[in-house]
């Protein structure tokens, strides 16, 4: 099968299995009364008047706010972090142990103690857990990017006198950037899942919020219509992260084939 066939089929694929899977649970929900399942049709109203409308301001927006200062963060701070770590080889075993024991924690644990400590989870808190879990990826990733550069580069940039920062910042970060840039797309997925999970803990915005309040009031069409849209936001903000990756990607195969052999 020739390139263009392959993706031809490709895309049809992707378009055909989600179409068939709505056909299916349409059809089904149509010949039988399914009040947990409503009508994919039933749904999509909803969605169009809950979130294309009404509560766009005062739900969607928070919960892209939230995600967006907690990406930013996660990423400046690992990157930060990352960089000491993947140079030094006594601070990587002495930080490691830390790393994986917080990388480890399940997140639902660290949430109750925001609730002790200040009897709900305000805004700022919010943020600072998706930071925190969302830190991991783009720290590891930095630091298995850096160790894994080829000493040659950095021994022949030392000898030619060339200084620390200018080292860091013409050799080690653009050698470490696909590997960086792999962990912050997955940190952007992480942090769709804790907006959705810091918004269910003393929330009053959010679509984490919508999702738990129509769960516990049995609105099960706005409940699904949330779901559709937790999913919406992941795929949309992944797919604007690839088209920033290819871009970014591209200037990096132009640095890497300006090195020397």
């Amino acid at each position: 099968m020739s390139g263009r066939a392959w993706r031809v089929t490709k895309i049809g694929a992707e378009i055909a299995v989600p179409l068939a899977i709505l056909l299916a649970w349409q059809l089904w929900t149509a010949s039988a009364h399914q009040a947990r399942f409503p009508r994919p049709t039933t749904i999509a109203v909803e969605f169009q008047k809950l979130w294309l409308f009404s509560q766009f301001d005062e739900h969607v927006v928070p919960s892209l706010e939230r995600i967006g200062a907690g990406f930013a963060i996660a990423v400046v701070a690992g990157i930060a972090l990352g960089i000491p770590l993947g140079l030094s080889r006594r601070a990587h075993r002495v930080a490691m142990p830390h790393i994986e024991y917080w990388r480890a924690m399940p997140p639902p644990a660290l949430l109750p103690i925001s609730v002790i400590l200040e009897h709900s989870i305000a805004n700022r808190q919010k943020i600072a857990f998706i930071a925190f879990f969302c830190i991991f990826p783009v720290l590891l990733n930095t630091i298995d990017g850096i160790r894994g550069i080829d000493p040659t580069l950095l021994e022949t940039a030392r000898s030619y006198g060339v200084p620390r920062r200018a080292r860091i910042r013409r050799i080690v970060l653009p050698a470490a950037f696909p590997q960086i840039v792999a962990g912050m797309r997955n940190s952007l997925a992480l942090a769709v899942i804790m907006m959705v999970l810091s918004e269910y803990f003393s929330s009053t915005s959010g679509v984490g919020y919508v999702l738990l309040i129509s769960k516990n009031t049995f609105q099960l069409v706005p409940m699904w219509a949330a779901i559709v849209l937790i999913g919406v936001l992941g795929y949309v903000l992944n797919l604007l992260f690839l088209l920033v990756e290819r871009r970014v990607l591209a200037w990096h195969r132009g640095w890497r084939a300006a090195l020397p052999d």
